[in-house]
């Protein structure tokens, strides 16, 4: 085959500079050295590479190398290509320790078993020519969870009995997702803020990026769990409340003297679990869920089908959700 991407270019995209043209790619090994105007060929597709795709860390753009945004040449459809790339380190959440690996081939297999499935990014996986498990995935043309939050301005209050319990209900569908791959023994491995979009056009809340697994034999979904609450106390209080804004430092509250550090999440200690302090009128009911999160609390949910249950029944009791009960009887 002629390694030269200009011929192929030329075809179906005439007008893409000649100089900008690199090589075609089979082997996607070195994905390092796959740039823009590079072609990959995979299961007789060719694919455009346009750029790398980064993702935001603590307000930082962090590069990654092995994701690629590349336009399919046959459709003109733009595709997410992630390419094969393995690393591991350690987490610790109070007494859980454990060791997370990213894992090409476990994303893979919950692509196959999602299939169809709109609470999760769609995509297939082809193999290179040596054997490199290739993801391509559909586009999902949404806002981060996170993003969407942070745009609103009106106050807490107005936002708690307006576009929460809205939001709280497609919460609780985003959870039963992952109920849902716990049920058949795979865990997201991942879940954030960031990993939660709102499609634009449908308004869904979809799961994206699943190559992360981990090792807890006592509770292999353990961190799933706590990346769920740490989602929980973002909707519940709007935005994230840190320990700066109450104006704490380390155990000795400045200013929110009721404020202490068992009232802040186990897995973020720098983030407020207990939101009621600081919002008075969010239901014990509802509170009490977000405390099973903090360094107070000795008793975790077991399971994420625990963890739906006291969210449903939350939902289903709580006067500020009346209204959202008739919009989403699905709950």
């Amino acid at each position: 085959m002629d390694t030269r991407a200009y011929d192929i270019l030329a075809e179906y995209l005439p007008d893409f500079p000649r100089r900008h043209a690199g090589r075609i790619v089979t082997d996607t090994t070195d994905f390092m050295s796959i740039d823009y105007g590079d072609v990959i060929f995979l299961d007789g597709i060719h694919y455009l590479v346009t750029k790398n795709l980064s993702e935001r860390r603590f307000g930082l753009e962090d590069p990654k190398y092995w994701v690629k945004r590349c336009k399919e040449l046959e459709t003109g459809i733009q595709r997410i290509i992630k390419l094969e790339f393995y690393e591991s380190f350690e987490v610790s959440i109070g007494k859980l320790n454990s060791t997370c690996y990213r894992s090409p081939r476990k994303e893979s297999r919950i692509l196959a078993m999602t299939e169809g499935d709109k609470r999760f990014m769609q995509g297939r996986t082809v193999m290179d020519e040596m054997g490199n498990c290739v993801r391509i995935l559909d586009i999902i043309y949404g806002t981060e969870l996170d993003i969407v939050l942070d745009r609103l301005t009106m106050s807490h209050e107005e936002y708690f009995n307006t576009v929460f319990p809205d939001y709280f209900a497609q919460f609780i569908g985003a959870v039963r997702a992952i109920e849902h791959l716990h049920h058949n023994h795979e865990q997201h491995g991942d879940i954030r803020r960031d990993h939660l979009l709102i499609e634009s056009s449908t308004r869904d809340w979809r799961w994206i990026d699943f190559d992360y697994t981990f090792g807890l034999r006592e509770n292999p979904f353990a961190l799933d769990l706590f990346g769920l609450g740490s989602i929980l106390l973002l909707l519940v209080g709007q935005r994230e409340i840190t320990a700066q804004q109450l104006a704490v430092v380390k155990n000795s509250p400045v200013g929110s003297p009721a404020i202490t550090k068992e009232d802040m999440a186990l897995a973020m200690p720098y983030r407020l679990a207990n939101i009621q302090k600081k919002y008075p009128y969010i239901p014990d009911a509802l509170n009490n869920i977000c405390m099973h999160f903090s360094a107070k609390n000795s008793v975790f949910y077991s399971s994420v089908a625990e963890f739906v249950s006291a969210l449903v029944t939350c939902f289903n009791e709580l006067p500020v959700f009346k209204a959202a009960r008739g919009r989403y009887p699905e709950v």
